[in-house]
This record gives structure tokens, C-alpha cells and sequence, in this order.
């Protein structure tokens, strides 16, 4: 054993029911480093670590960890040995606190055998403190946002106190000043001798906090360097074998008619007085921080809330939208932000996960036409590169692109005249997202307008016609694409209007 090295997973084989998804793969991190994991969905990053955490045994290979062979058959085992992850596909208890699901299976006791309640509140209030998280540690999960129950993760693998942490995509659902707090955190623990291996798709954010990047590809280790010798180009290539011309493929459709118009729309515990108009062939981008109202404007337009007051008008007409179905049937199409939560429907196959919603158009008297449906699903699957063993496949064992391209081509069944895309692209990888982006220009092109919500700058930008700024409910701004900055968009989304105005 090298004591330069923590982690030394040594030609590491693993095979499924005769299928090979690991061909020896052997991957070394050095002490108190950051080791960045790149690849697409499928390229065995996933298999890989759930191997070092003993959810899987190698069909070959072997792992030292610390100076010692690993041998764990679960989670908790890696726990206790020092490894352990931050999950992107988060598993929050909703009905109890921030401290109990941080500490759940671990709490501190009184003499007499029962929680503490005090002392779990105090480590964790003490947790939270350093890590600079506005919540407190009796709030309950279901009151915090997506971003916040990542915070919430990031804290509870944290608190274990661990040699070796895993973080899997951490920031793909959390701010961008919470972005940097987590560096901070990350650079702090590096400081401190932790280990970390950092697994993202964001290739700013991975070649900015690593030390070291490391490269899968169909279940072949295809590259490593020091961070600072990569290039994103380079890491492109890597991944997916060939060079990508554009991460954002914009084509520019022939602007129609207004399609959507919305006047006032107003729900004062999440915006007010919201306006804005979208026409066919366009993609409008909304922009702001994680909490600024994007999505629930944009869910109230779907019908998943309703509005306190303001007016919504499709194609000229004044319509009232008090559920999705009302949406639906007005030519509205919501793919949502969360694909496991509030998406996909995981117990079933990739099939019904397409027809789902749209599985009226196909009644054959008061039956379904299962053969016209088999062939618009499969139609679907080839239109849109949905890699999946059939269409019977439960869609929870597809990886988190193949999950979306399903939900995009639930809509394509569907035809809506608008489709609002909320996060079209978390948490997938770089193959994976230039095919939806790809595939929202088409769509643009046939007509439909787009909303797009995005988190991430450089999409925003590069796939809008024009954007909408967003900051705390209220609508900041309006960019047409020669306008387009990114210094420009992030101050609009940080200052309120009235701010903006005084800076005038």
C-alpha cells in the first residue's frame, strides 16, 4: 500500500446478469484532496462508488481504503470504516426536523435511554451555524425548499465526520451563493485532511474546486489529469468520445404570433404583479435565484396553484386555469423541475411513463388501443435516443437523461402549444443535454414557444430569444438576445427593482 494514497480501487470489474458495466477500472485518490469523477449517466460513476460503499461486490478487482483492504457489504459498514456520500436523488423524512433526519439512528441519549432533545438540537444548530444555513433545526423538511433539504445532505454527511466523503452532483439544486459556502466548506475540509470525491456535470464548478479529475465512459476509465492541466473541451472529449460543436445548439425559428399572454398574475407569498408575453418559435428563458418565484409562476400557469388575481390569455382569449387538466386541455405542457418527485411515475415502464397523460387520445370505444399506443411509445423512444432495455422497463433503472427525454416525450405526445420546462437539464450529462436542447429548438421551430426556467447561466443564455429576470417575486427585468450578459442578469436577479432603479 502507497500511503500517498487513501483510496486505491484496483482493477475493478463488475457485471450484471452476463452484462459488463465495469471493465477493470482501477481508480487511485490521494490524501486530502478533491478527485473529481466525470462521466455521462451510464458511464459507471454510480456503480463504482455504490462498490466502494458495499452496496455492490466487484466480479474482480480489489479496494484499500486507509491503508487497509475494504471489505463492507452495506452503507452503514462504509460509514463506520470512514466513507461517506451526499446523494443527488435526495430522501428527506418530510414529517420530522431538520435535526432528526440529519441525526435519524444516531441521537444523542439521556441516561435513561430516551433522545436528547436539547443536545440533538445543539450539535445540530451548531452544524448549521458553521455551515452558515439560514434554518433552524426544528424546522421540518417539508417546509424547506429542494435547495435547502440539499443543504440538509450536504450537513448530515458532514456530520459524520468522515475520512472519505462522496458528493454526488451537491450543487445541482442550490444557489449560487450556497454554491460557494459549499466550496468553502470543501476547501475547509481539505484543510482539515478530509478526502473528497466530487461527482458533477458542471464542468465550471468541477475544474474550479478538484485537484485531480478523473474520466468514465461506457464503463472504461478514459482519462485523469491534474485539474489544471484539463480543459472543458477536453473533458467533452473524454466523455463522450468525440467533440461536441455546441453545448447549446441554438437555431432561430421564425418569431409568430403572442401565443401567451399574462397581466398581474399575482400570489403574494410567492410574486406579484408577474407580466409577460411569449410567442411561437420562441424560447423564453426565466432567470433568477433558487427562490425568486420562477417555478410556482410558472406552476400557477399549469394550474398546480392558483393565483390571488391577474389575467392569463391563450391565442387572445381570456382562459381560467384552475387545475393541470385545464392547462392540458388549453395547450399548456409542464415539464416539471423534480423528474423523481413530481415527474416521472417510477413504478412504471417507460411506456406508460410517455402516455400517461395523453392516454385518452388513444380509447378505441371504451377500451384503449394498445397497439396504436406501443407505436407512438416507440416512436418516442427512437425520436428521442431513450436508451432502455424495452419499453416495459421500470423507468426508476433508467439514468437521469433517458428519465428526462421520457418526460419530454410525454409532451411530444401530447402537442401542446406551449411547453414550460423548469430545469430541463439537472443533474444529466453533457450528451444528454445538448440532444433536450436540441430537441427544444425543433419544437421551437414547429411553433411552439418555450419556457424555460434554468438555474445555470450559460444555458440560459445561450438557448434564449429572450429572458425574464426574476428577484424575491418580482419581475426585475427583460433582455432581448443582443442584451444578453451574464453580469447584467446576475445583478438583476440580486436587486430588487427599486434598487435597480436608484443604481440608474
Amino acid at each position: 500500500m502507497n500511503s500517498e494514497y487513501i483510496l486505491e480501487m484496483n482493477h475493478i470489474t463488475k457485471t450484471f446478469s452476463g452484462v459488463t458495466v465495469l471493465h477493470d477500472v482501477t481508480f487511485q485518490v490521494r490524501r486530502g484532496i478533491v478527485m473529481g469523477l466525470m462521466g455521462e449517466n451510464g458511464a459507471g460513476k454510480s456503480t463504482l462508488m455504490k462498490i466502494l460503499q458495499g452496496v455492490y461486490t466487484p466480479t474482480e478487482g480489489n479496494i484499500m481504503f486507509d491503508g487497509q483492504q475494504l471489505e463492507v457489504s452495506n452503507i452503514n459498514q462504509a460509514l463506520l470504516k470512514g466513507i461517506s456520500m451526499i446523494h443527488q436523488e435526495m430522501s428527506p423524512i418530510p414529517d420530522m426536523t431538520v435535526a432528526e433526519n440529519i441525526y435519524i439512528g444516531r441521537e444523542p441519549k439521556t441516561k435513561l435511554g430516551f433522545v436528547d432533545e436539547k443536545k440533538l438540537k445543539e450539535m445540530t444548530s451548531e452544524l448549521l451555524e458553521d455551515l452558515e444555513l439560514n434554518f433552524s433545526a426544528d424546522t421540518k423538511m417539508r417546509d424547506l425548499t429542494i435547495a435547502n433539504m440539499q443543504m440538509v445532505e450536504i450537513a448530515k454527511a458532514i456530520s459524520f465526520n468522515s475520512k472519505l466523503i462522496i458528493m454526488d452532483e451537491p450543487t445541482s439544486a442550490i444557489t449560487e451563493r450556497e454554491v460557494a459556502n459549499l466550496f468553502r466548506i470543501i476547501r475547509r475540509l481539505k484543510e482539515n485532511g478530509t478526502t473528497i470525491i466530487y461527482i458533477s456535470h458542471k464542468m465550471d464548478e468541477i475544474l474550479e474546486i478538484t485537484d485531480e479529475i478523473t474520466v468514465l465512459r461506457d464503463g472504461y476509465k478514459t482519462g485523469h489529469d491534474l485539474s489544471k492541466n484539463l480543459t472543458q473541451d477536453e473533458l467533452i472529449q473524454m466523455m463522450v468520445g468525440r467533440s461536441l460543436d455546441s453545448m447549446f445548439p441554438k437555431t432561430f425559428a421564425p418569431i409568430g404570433e403572442v401565443i401567451l399572454k399574462v397581466e398581474n398574475l399575482t400570489f403574494k407569498k410567492y410574486f406579484h404583479n408577474i407580466s409577460f408575453e411569449v410567442h411561437r418559435g420562441e424560447i423564453v428563458g426565466f432567470a433568477g435565484l433558487v427562490g425568486a418565484g420562477r417555478s410556482e409562476v410558472l406552476e400557477t400557469l399549469y394550474g398546480l396553484r392558483h393565483a390571488e388575481s391577474g389575467r392569463v390569455y391563450i391565442k387572445g382569449t381570456e382562459v381560467y386555469i384552475k387545475n393541470p387538466q385545464d392547462a392540458i386541455n388549453h395547450g399548456i405542457g409542464l415539464l416539471t423541475e423534480d423528474r423523481k418527485a413530481s415527474g416521472c411515475f417510477l413504478p412504471l415502464g417507460v411506456k406508460e411513463n410517455i402516455i400517461m397523460p395523453t392516454v385518452k387520445q388513444f380509447k378505441k370505444t371504451i377500451f384503449v388501443d394498445d397497439k396504436r399506443i406501443e407505436e407512438e411509445a416507440e416512436k418516442q423512444k427512437k425520436n428521442l435516443g431513450i436508451k432502455a432495455t424495452s419499453l416495459e422497463q421500470h423507468i426508476v433503472y433508467l439514468s437521469g437523461g433517458n428519465q428526462q427525454k421520457a418526460l419530454v416525450a410525454r409532451w411530444l405526445v401530447n402537442n401542446p402549444d406551449v411547453l414550460i420546462v423548469d430545469e430541463p437539464t439537472r443533474g444529466i450529462d453533457v450528451n444528454a443535454k445538448a440532444e433536450i436542447h436540441k430537441k427544444l429548438c425543433e419544437l421551437a421551430n414547429q411553433g411552439k414557444a418555450i419556457i424555460m426556467v434554468s438555474s445555470e447561466m450559460p444555458e440560459v443564455i445561450g438557448m434564449s430569444d429572450r429572458i425574464y429576470i426574476m428577484h424575491e417575486g418580482e419581475m426585475t427585468g427583460e433582455l432581448t438576445r443582443n442584451e444578453f450578459s451574464q453580469e447584467l442578469i446576475v445583478k438583476m436577479a440580486s436587486l430588487s427593482k427599486a434598487q435597480l432603479n436608484e443604481g440608474r
